[in-house]
């Protein structure tokens, strides 16, 4: 026994025995182990711990493809059948405080008649949930109904973490529309990234949900099998969301540089008309201004006014020319 191992107890591990009513009782992990299949059990792991990763391996009396699989520091979402069990890879959104919402956290979950083994790294909200409603008797009441409770929990907070980013679209959209200002444009590219990012977890997920929902030996029973698919088809319904939200946000920041363009070229267009009044205006007073002898109407008072005249005049041509050919 462990150090870390004291009555019966691993750091780490926590093992309950399942009353078929929504409630349990703590037992210790190799109670948990040598239970029959007539007293269904839940044991989740947090494999951060090394005690609880050790115990994985030495005393869980799974087999060692099942625990290196479930203590993988990377893992895809995917589904694999070995014996009268199956071993299931997920991911949830990251709703810890301070974390990115596409900062999914992977659970792994292995079910077999009577029992069931979670396996995570970080806090997940939906074990945590599921452990706070069996401490209240209003948990699953079997192991098969854990799994699926899980990935009712998970799809739900999926579909949380899809309506806030349909919120920030929302939001970057009314922003843009009201100022459209350069830096409004990484909202929607931030967006992509974000939505990019949790699609590309999630499509596999669909995927192994799938491949779960075609489990049928002594793992689930009929009205279980329906409750998965319809678990399949929400997951299925989120990432349609997702490819919703990915195309509003690239027309709407298409939308956006296009209005920014355009308001860019309003601008140099009166920069440009500017120019053009004062192009010839300064080429006057430039010759004007010239020190040199033989300049007309240096002797003459009245030259100044002359020459101020003439400017309104060709900068009033020029305008009327502008307005003519509809460039103003």
């Amino acid at each position: 026994m462990s150090e870390a191992e004291s009555h019966g107890s691993v750091s780490g591990v926590i093992a309950v025995s399942l009353d078929g009513k929504g409630g349990a009782s703590p037992i210790s992990p190799s109670a948990a182990v040598a239970a029959s299949a007539d007293t269904p059990v839940w044991i989740n792991i947090d494999f951060s711990d090394p005690h609880a990763a050790e115990w994985a391996w030495n005393e869980s009396g799974l087999d060692d493809s099942i625990v290196g699989a479930m203590l993988d520091t990377e893992s895809r979402p995917r589904t694999l059948q070995q014996g009268n069990g199956v071993l299931t890879m997920l991911r949830g959104v990251n709703l810890n405080p301070g974390a990115r919402l596409e900062d999914m956290i992977s659970v792994r979950t292995w079910l077999e008649p009577g029992r069931v083994v979670t396996a995570s790294r970080r806090c997940l909200r939906s074990l945590t949930e599921i452990r706070q409603n069996i401490e209240q008797g209003k948990g699953p009441p079997t192991p098969s109904q854990l799994l699926i409770d899980l990935i009712d929990r998970l799809n739900h907070y999926i579909g949380e973490g899809i309506e806030q980013i349909e919120e920030h679209i929302d939001r970057a959209e009314d922003e843009a529309a009201h100022d459209s200002s350069l830096n409004r444009s990484s909202s929607f590219n931030q967006l992509r990234r974000q939505t990019a990012q949790i699609r590309r977890y999630l499509s596999p997920q669909r995927e192994a949900l799938e491949r779960l929902a075609r489990v049928t030996e002594s793992v689930f029973d009929g009205e279980e099998m329906i409750e998965l698919r319809e678990q399949l088809n929400r997951l299925t319904l989120g990432l349609e969301d997702l490819d919703l939200v990915r195309e509003r946000a690239l027309v709407a920041q298409e939308e956006f540089l296009s209005l920014l363009a355009h308001e860019q070229n309003s601008r140099m267009l009166v920069l440009s008309i500017v120019a053009a009044i004062f192009l010839p205006l300064s080429f006057l007073t430039g010759l004007m201004g010239m020190n040199v002898a033989g300049l007309p109407g240096t002797v003459n008072a009245g030259s100044f006014w002359i020459i101020v005249l003439l400017m309104v005049l060709i900068a009033v041509g020029i305008l009327a020319i502008f307005r003519n050919r509809k460039w103003l």
